[in-house]
Parts: structure tokens; sequence; C-alpha cells
């Protein structure tokens, strides 16, 4: 009569739907937003190790945006890992900035693999590779000092190479 209808047509309209998950064994309460529980979501999930699993007594894959949040943040997250360098103080990575290869196309991060030669299986997924190639790049060894003097010097001479005699001038 009022327009608003009964919770059974609000339901099955879209409309009130409450997010599909279940969050460390408790239901979530909060109304679902326009993010899906999809299969690559799923995924993510499992790989960080989020205590989250979808209720199957519903019948929508519809998310709310405090559990979409909580997915984003712990893709972009890195695992800290204690290592020798940093003496084991989390605070030795602050500064690093953090590059979220999973938003990169998969083709780049293909090339990547290819022009390092890094060990993989082929069949990969787009985010088994971005782990593989974020490993390997937190890997790489770089002399600041050196890096800065080259990007100045091709910057200033507008190179998008490096130009190798400039190389023995330095060093002679």
């Amino acid at each position: 009569m009022n327009g608003v209808g009964s919770p059974e047509e609000r339901r099955s309209s879209g409309h009130s739907q409450i997010c599909c998950l279940i969050d460390c064994s408790y239901r979530c309460n909060r109304p679902a937003g326009n993010a899906s529980y999809s299969k690559r979501i799923q995924k993510t999930v499992q790989q960080r190790r989020l205590k989250l699993t979808r209720d199957d007594s519903v019948n929508h894959i519809y998310i709310c945006d405090y559990h979409k949040n909580m997915i984003q943040n712990a893709r972009m997250k890195r695992k800290r890992r204690d290592s020798d360098d940093n003496d084991g103080s989390p605070d030795a990575d602050e500064d690093i900035p953090e590059i979220d290869f999973f938003q990169m196309p998969v083709n780049t991060l293909r090339r990547y693999k290819r022009h390092y030669k890094l060990p993989a299986r082929p069949g990969m997924n787009k985010a088994q590779l971005s782990d593989t190639v974020a490993r390997h790049f937190k890997s790489i060894p770089v002399v600041e000092k050196e890096a800065l003097t080259y990007f100045i010097y091709m910057a200033k001479n507008f190179k998008s190479r490096f130009d190798q005699k400039y190389s023995l001038d330095i060093n002679n």
C-alpha cells in the first residue's frame, strides 16, 4: 500500500540485503554493497589467510563495504619478514614505498618474469604472478647514490637509455 513492500519483496528486489560473509564464525549483519564475493576474491581471501567464509544459506554473493575494504587492504599489505638487514625491527621498512603489482597488467608481469628469467611454473594466475614478481623486486639491491646519479644524468640529457661513455668518464 505505502510502496515499501514486505521484507521478502525487498530482499528479492536487491534492497536491504545483508553481507553474505561469516567473519571469524560470526555472521556479518552490515548492509551489502555492490561488491561481490567472486572466485577471484575467494582466492585472495585464502592466500591472505583471512578468516572469511561465505554463508551458503543466503542466495546472493554481495558483501558489505567493511569487508570489501578489509580484502583490498589485505591485498595491498606486504607480509613483513624479519631479516638480518633490519635487526628484526618492523620500523626499518617504513620509508620504502609499496608497489601493488596486482594492479599491473598480466602482460607486464609476464615480461618482467621473462626479462629476469624468474623460475615460475607455466599457467600461473595473476595473483601468483604478482606475488612472484613482488618478491623478486624487493630482493634487488639498489645503490641509491648511483641510481640517482644515473637518473639525473638521463633526465638532463633527455635520454631513455644509459650512455656507456658517461660510465667510463666517471670511473676514470
